[in-house]
């Protein structure tokens, strides 16, 4: 039997893509699982992270942005967000501070017409507004969706989170913890280490190339011992971990721009990612990276199956 004064639940971040869902929801967890950047469609996977203190337990879903697709990726990353909205407890709907009011909302408002979840309207990004105008934004989304709540935040910044997690925590059902108090993600090691391989794939290459790239990790092993400390009987690695990664894209000339002059490129994104996974694994990271073509890889259902998206056989 679970405490009856402890509250739990499933809450999914959505919005449109770069509307910070990504950053916010690695802020209220305090850890960065969720990878970022400021170029559009970022997260592909829906991803769980879990949030506890003494009030419950928070199950963020964080979810690929609604948008128009063009091809089967982006069928699947849209139908992973739509279909994520009939499972949770609450929907967090992130938007840009902003009067206008575009059709990529509008679709969003409609698809959250069709559900009985609470909703609440979280403003995002109020630190590249002045405080005169978040009055102004509010105003502007109030009436287009009866929302549970609406609150201003910097995901960024930090500003305002506190009281978005209080609010969170009002409307969550009593219930018991899902998960135990020390899980922060229900995500294989492996797949994280890819998300942030093209993470730092995403912030260095040119504007087209980052849509049509995957990551594959071939190989990852250990090379050392396991032990435990006697005092907090936690096990510790002293050793290093060998990952082996391959960098998918879809063109011959994308190929040479990711490896770049002397293989520079490949050696930056390839550092960059390691420090990350290090901090991420607390050891020694011994990360080696390839580059290949599969062409069109993200109209082929095969291979978006074999690096990592969950399709069915026919996009919904």
């Amino acid at each position: 039997m679970y405490d009856k004064q402890i509250k739990s639940g499933f809450v999914t971040l959505i919005g449109r893509p770069n509307v910070g869902k990504s950053t916010l929801m690695n802020h209220l967890i305090g850890q960065k699982i969720a990878i970022t950047s400021g170029k559009p469609q970022t997260t592909r996977n829906k991803i769980q992270t879990v949030f506890t203190d003494e009030r419950g337990q928070v199950i963020f879903l964080d979810t690929p942005g609604i948008h128009k697709a063009k091809n089967k990726l982006g069928q699947y990353m849209v139908s992973v967000a739509e279909r994520t909205l009939k499972e949770v407890d609450i929907v967090l709907w992130l938007v840009e501070p902003s009067t206008f009011i575009g059709a990529g909302e509008r679709h969003i408002a409609e698809q959250l017409r069709t559900i009985k979840t609470p909703v609440i309207l979280v403003i995002n990004k109020i630190d590249t507004v002045s405080k005169n105008e978040i009055l102004t934004f509010i105003n502007a989304y109030k009436d287009v969706l009866n929302f549970a709540e609406i609150i201003p935040v910097s995901a960024l910044k930090g500003e305002n989170t506190d009281q978005l997690m209080k609010i969170i925590f009002d409307y969550l059902p009593y219930g018991p913890l899902y998960y135990d108090e020390d899980t922060i993600t229900d995500q294989p090691e492996r797949q994280i280490v890819a998300e942030l391989i093209r993470e730092k794939a995403l912030r260095f290459l040119e504007e087209e190339i980052p849509h049509g790239i995957a990551v594959s990790i071939d190989q990852m092993s250990e090379r050392g011992n396991r032990e435990y400390d006697v005092n907090t009987l936690e096990e510790i690695f002293s050793g290093i971990i060998d990952i082996h990664a391959t960098i998918i894209c879809e063109r011959d000339s994308h190929k040479g721009i990711i490896i770049g002059k002397g293989g520079a490129m490949l050696k930056k994104i390839g550092t960059s990612a390691r420090k990350e996974i290090e901090n991420l694994l607390d050891c020694q990271v011994n990360l080696q990276l390839w580059v290949k073509v599969k062409k069109d890889w993200r109209d082929s259902n095969f291979l978006l199956k074999n690096y990592g998206y969950n399709v069915q056989d026919k996009v919904d």
